[in-house]
């Protein structure tokens, strides 16, 4: 489990048993890992705002105030991630914090199943430069689900169109352009469509086969590239 993923299973089980607390020692054994990394991941969540707070004693721990959290939140997946990506936008500016603590403060009012949904679509969008694009063109708006055919008109160089049915499997952010990342079934392989090129869309009724974000595939130094999160980012 990486810790972004963690931080987020950590606020559900103290969800689940508040107002009882959980202690350090319970949580590290939980999660398979040490008491100073419950810790850490405890105090980085205090820090972003979530209302965590230690009970001291002998039957003490940490609990989560219910009296400040928020009841289950009706989001999509998509809309989740979608508030992700306004929010780096905010990089640099004085609210950047309090907007992160915001949206961890939403995701953690999600009912499970959305977040988790949530999240494997945040893994499959990749920013390369730390900021994502300000604007997709309108044609291209309906591709952001995973997991179902798209046929799409989608024009060369030169302008020519083709249809193509194609599988997406995801996204990345270059500077000022959005690229669509898909199985191209006209071509049998992954292609990388660029999304101003891509004149209509039309989702159909089939359901894609599962396929992974080809991350070795793609010609982007890793070192320049991330995927984008659900949470603020956290130092430590």
């Amino acid at each position: 489990m990486n810790r972004t993923d963690r931080l987020y299973a950590l606020v559900e089980e103290l969800r689940a048993v508040a107002p009882r607390p959980r202690s350090a020692r319970w949580l590290a054994g939980r999660f398979e890992v040490s008491v100073r990394t419950v810790e850490r991941d405890i105090s980085a969540l205090q820090q972003s705002g979530t209302p965590i707070y230690a009970e001291t004693g002998r039957t003490g721990g940490y609990c989560l105030d219910t009296a400040h959290t928020l009841p289950p939140v009706n989001l999509t997946p998509e809309e989740a991630v979608a508030m992700a990506l306004a929010l780096r936008r905010l990089e640099g500016t004085p609210f950047r914090q309090a907007a992160g603590s915001a949206l961890r403060k939403l995701v953690a009012a999600m009912r499970a199943d959305d977040a988790a949904a949530a999240q494997a679509l945040a893994d499959r969008i990749h920013l390369v430069g730390g900021s994502a694009p300000a604007t997709m063109p309108r044609a291209a708006l309906g591709a952001l689900p995973v997991g179902r055919v798209l046929r799409i008109g989608y024009a060369d160089r030169d302008g020519a169109v083709t249809t193509r049915d194609i599988e997406p499997v995801g996204y990345v952010g270059i500077r000022e352009r959005w690229y669509l990342i898909a199985w191209c079934r006209l071509r049998g392989s992954v292609r990388i469509f660029r999304t101003d090129r891509i004149t209509t869309i039309t989702p159909t009724r089939e359901v894609a086969p599962a396929r992974v974000f080809p991350e070795d595939e793609l010609d982007i130094p890793g070192a320049q590239r991330e995927r984008l999160t659900l949470f603020a980012r956290i130092s430590g």
